[in-house]
């Protein structure tokens, strides 16, 4: 049985760090599991994730392998995990391969105790092949980035038909209210008066400013180009650590719907590409002209167009997005730390490293080069 004391999870940057949410116990999972008796009796924990913002553990019992998740209540209730859950259940019907989703014996997808929220997954088929790598950290190989895009297309053509409306307001949900404004200064206004810790701490940064000046250097047309795409559910959240692979190299299972919302195809894409092919960080370390690898964006794209071709506007709203795609979330985590976790340091680190820095590093020369790259592709 893992030892809660030795228990580390992933920091803000690369060193792993005290959790904020204390590991899961087994007496807390087994009164958890009372609730699932699909699930069966539980005979022990064997894994903690390192992921940050929840507790996970991988539950045995006399039924199989179960990750069981506990969120805070102020970052999922039942209702918010209860989207994620209604999605997963499509794209399970649309043929993908996705974790199956446990319901507790009165029929719900999530229970709530005390101040957490619980969802239980049985464990999914294939390799975990990157399941203690950082976010941000590349695809292992061009032949992995290729098969993520074959998969990411593949989950967009399942996504069809999926019309529920865009999640509710709650930290670390990947929304898609400012990319496409017509005015993207007002939209951003909204969205920080709607969060009043968030507001309250960029009270005394000029951050307007900082914002208008990111979307002035972007691509003018950017809401135009938005505004010809089709909203589509997307997963919001594709990188290497979310997927699991066959041992040939092809995607088995996609999983870790938390950031899933509606969106588009093209921002999902622009979103995957951000995650995988920029060693973000490595940016500030004295060598930000090489943190950039345009061959696996490319591979990710090709591997995307054997399923769904893209037309020459979809590559252009990609390249138009990519510059901006993080802002959203990067706000949302910002309003995480500031709203659930009081830690101001890293809603400091999510708002100058994670949303400035990195908009602004697309803006650079060796960022321009990335762009043009992806552009002919």
């Amino acid at each position: 049985m893992a030892s809660q004391l030795k228990h580390l999870v992933h920091g803000m940057g690369t060193t792993l760090e005290a959790p904020t949410w204390p590991a899961i116990a087994a007496d807390e999972a087994k009164a958890v599991l009372a609730h699932f008796s699909a699930a069966g009796r539980m005979t022990g924990l064997h894994w903690h994730s390192p992921r940050p913002f929840s507790a996970a553990t991988l539950v045995h019992t006399t039924n199989g392998a179960f990750l069981l998740k506990r969120h805070h209540h102020l970052v999922r209730t039942v209702e918010g995990l209860a989207e994620e859950h209604g999605f997963i259940a499509h794209l399970a019907g649309a043929g993908v391969s996705v974790p199956d989703v446990m319901a507790t014996d009165e029929g719900a997808t999530a229970v709530a105790i005390g101040p957490w929220s619980y969802e239980l997954h049985r464990q999914a088929a294939g390799d975990d092949l990157y399941r203690d790598r950082l976010s941000w950290t590349p695809f292992l190989s061009l032949d992995h980035a290729h098969a993520a895009g074959v998969a990411l297309a593949k989950l967009h053509v399942a996504a069809r038909g999926f019309d529920a409306p865009a999640r509710r307001q709650q930290p670390l949900v990947s929304s898609f209210a400012i990319l496409p404004a017509a005015d993207p200064l007002t939209a951003a206004s909204a969205y920080v008066t709607a969060r009043p810790a968030l507001a309250a701490f960029l009270a005394d940064r000029p951050w307007q400013a900082q914002v208008a000046r990111l979307f002035g250097q972007a691509d003018h047309d950017l809401s135009s180009l938005l505004a010809d795409q089709a909203p589509l559910w997307t997963h919001n959240d594709w990188h290497p650590s979310n997927l699991l692979w066959t041992r040939e190299g092809a995607v088995r299972t996609v999983f870790d719907f938390g950031l899933a919302d509606r969106t588009t195809a093209v921002h999902d894409i622009a979103t995957a590409i951000e995650r995988t092919a920029v060693r973000w960080l490595d940016l500030g370390q004295g060598a930000d002209d090489a943190i950039a690898d345009s061959e696996t964006a490319l591979a990710l794209v090709a591997g995307y167009a054997t399923v769904l071709p893209l037309n020459p506007a979809e590559i252009a709203a990609i390249v138009s997005l990519l510059p901006l795609v993080h802002v959203e979330f990067a706000l949302s985590e910002a309003d995480y730390f500031t709203a659930v976790v009081a830690d101001t340091a890293s809603a400091a680190m999510a708002w100058d490293g994670y949303l400035i820095d990195h908009a602004a590093w697309f803006f650079s020369a060796p960022g321009q080069d990335f762009l043009r790259r992806i552009a002919r592709s």
